[in-house]
């Protein structure tokens, strides 16, 4: 497999372009912050034929160039909301698995960023969008979505066996092993629940 990173300034967001020269030649995209000449050129350059684009999330800075995309490509779409910027999408849900060519996917479920949060699970790549960065979780709009997020990380994605390379909607690559022993956010959320006090307000 051959990966390929664009950088999207306008968002600070990172899109990702995954391509196979044998036995299928094929590509999706993850998260088309931007459409612009630069990645036409990575598609183009590689002969690269774009059969599915594969979305994190529904947030503006990892969709904007889907539209400008779709009128270029013939391309389904992958998410966990069935339309993203006024276009239909094949639903994901946890645990999928769909095969684009050899390249296979598996779709992790992880809301908390945002309800429609997943990390693609490509080989030993993990695609985790806002749920997880480098040093940090996903911001989170309640503690509930923070509680959620965080069992939705430990439960699928910190008790992975091995290692994995981690690439994020936002910032540098990790991997998987750094984040288990460095994760500020984790770490942080880990040294609250065990400190707190809980109050029994029964008789």
């Amino acid at each position: 497999m051959k990966l390929f990173y664009h950088y999207c300034p306008a968002g600070f967001s990172n899109c990702y372009i995954l391509g196979t020269d044998f036995p299928d030649p094929g590509a999706i995209i993850i998260d088309p912050g931007i459409m612009d000449s630069e990645i036409l050129s990575i598609i183009e350059d590689n002969n690269l034929s774009i059969n599915g684009i594969f979305i994190t999330h529904d947030h503006s800075h990892h969709v904007r160039g889907l539209k400008t995309f779709m009128r270029i490509y013939n391309a389904e779409i992958f998410a966990v909301n069935p339309v993203v910027l006024e276009q239909k999408t094949t639903i994901v849900k946890d645990g999928d698995q769909i095969n684009i060519g050899s390249i296979r996917i598996e779709v992790i479920s992880v809301p908390g960023h945002s309800a429609d949060s997943a990390v693609f699970k490509i080989g030993r790549f993990l695609f985790t969008g806002d749920a997880m960065s480098a040093g940090l979780v996903g911001s989170t709009a309640s503690s509930y979505a923070t509680m959620t997020q965080e069992r939705a990380l430990r439960s699928k994605i910190f008790s992975m066996p091995g290692d994995y390379t981690i690439l994020p909607g936002h910032g540098p690559p990790s991997s998987l092993e750094a984040e288990r022993r460095f994760n500020y956010g984790l770490h942080t959320n880990e040294k609250f629940n065990n400190t707190r006090q809980i109050i029994d307000f029964t008789d």
